[in-house]
């Protein structure tokens, strides 16, 4: 998409709200990262770092009462949903003041407030789950929208394709966000399948598809504006490919230079297609100094640094509940 399009149809003020959005993810995960590389978290964690335009784009569109379900790297998510900062940052040092208490850590999630029902590690675990949520909302005649975020790993599991098949079949409002990006913990795409065709699961599953430039936060907008009305209407579920690059590994804040030559020549080229950059050029395009937008950083980087004050002055989990909520016999 021309960076003059964004001009038409987004004014200054949208602009700079997609802009702090994306910047307090991307801030979010470095300053994790950084604390990672300093052994003040330990929980097992996958950054978001170059996937925010997706989560930004595909929540912006959303109400508080919309549904949303997340994967194992899901901290874009949360936040992009209006999830509290505080408590994510306070759960990954496994803090009581945590979204879950300290007990789930980076991978489980969940603000119900902001309609961000969970995320688990289990790959596309969570996708019936959004379905099941779409079902709820039509047998209860509500508007409400599920959105289901897996990365391209999940399409390779049988619960995808039974998913997409039954909202199909039940015309349920559920949207089904596939982050490529191209790589499976460490196999590449075409490692792991014959052809690059993701996309075709829609057409296959009776849905519309649409495959956009997950880097570009203003294509994923406009898919998924489009699903949110259709789901809306009682059209049913839509699949949105959203082709991007995770700038850092599988896990942990390496930036994954063991895979080979192959993943080091396409980091430079995908860190060239920075998100946020290009929705740095249309804000100076539309005319907004560039002194404004370092100020939108700085303000994203106070709001992390006093996320991590509260997550570091927060009280452990007492001993004493250290197994509630565990199921014993």
């Amino acid at each position: 998409m021309p960076l003059t399009t964004p001009q038409k149809k987004y004014s200054t003020r949208e602009l700079r709200d997609l802009y702090y959005q994306m910047a307090k993810i991307r801030i979010a995960e470095e300053q994790i990262a950084e604390l990672l590389n300093n052994r003040e978290i330990n929980c097992p964690t996958h950054l978001y770092t170059g996937q925010e335009a997706i989560a930004v784009g595909v929540c912006s569109p959303l109400r508080s009462t919309d549904y949303v379900f997340g994967n194992h790297r899901s901290h874009g998510h949360y936040l992009a949903k209006g999830g509290n900062l505080k408590a994510m940052m306070a759960e990954l040092f496994g803090k009581e003041t945590g979204c879950s208490h300290g007990r789930g850590g980076s991978m489980h999630i969940i603000d119900k407030q902001a309609g961000v029902l969970g995320t688990v590690p289990i790959v596309a675990g969570t996708i019936p789950l959004a379905v099941g949520t779409g079902l709820s909302a039509k047998l209860q005649s509500q508007s409400n929208v599920s959105i289901a975020f897996f990365g391209d790993g999940a399409v390779e599991e049988g619960t995808f394709h039974e998913s997409m098949n039954f909202a199909s079949l039940m015309k349920l409002p559920t949207i089904f966000v596939c982050e490529n990006n191209f790589y499976s913990s460490h196999l590449n795409l075409l490692e792991r399948r014959a052809k690059d065709n993701i996309i075709e699961s829609s057409t296959l599953h009776g849905m519309p598809g649409h495959s956009v430039d997950g880097n570009n936060v203003f294509d994923v907008l406009d898919a998924t504006k489009a699903a949110v009305r259709k789901a809306r209407r009682g059209g049913g579920p839509s699949f949105i490919e959203c082709r991007t690059y995770r700038w850092h590994g599988h896990v942990g804040p390496s930036w994954d230079m063991d895979v080979g030559v192959k993943r080091k020549s396409e980091l430079e080229v995908w860190r060239k297609k920075d998100p946020l950059l290009i929705v740095k050029r249309a804000l100076l395009s539309n005319g907004l100094p560039e002194t404004v937008i370092g100020s939108l950083n700085q303000t994203a980087e106070a709001e992390v640094a006093a996320a991590i004050t509260f997550a570091k002055t927060g009280p452990l989990p007492p001993k004493e509940q250290l197994l509630a909520n565990v199921f014993r016999l």
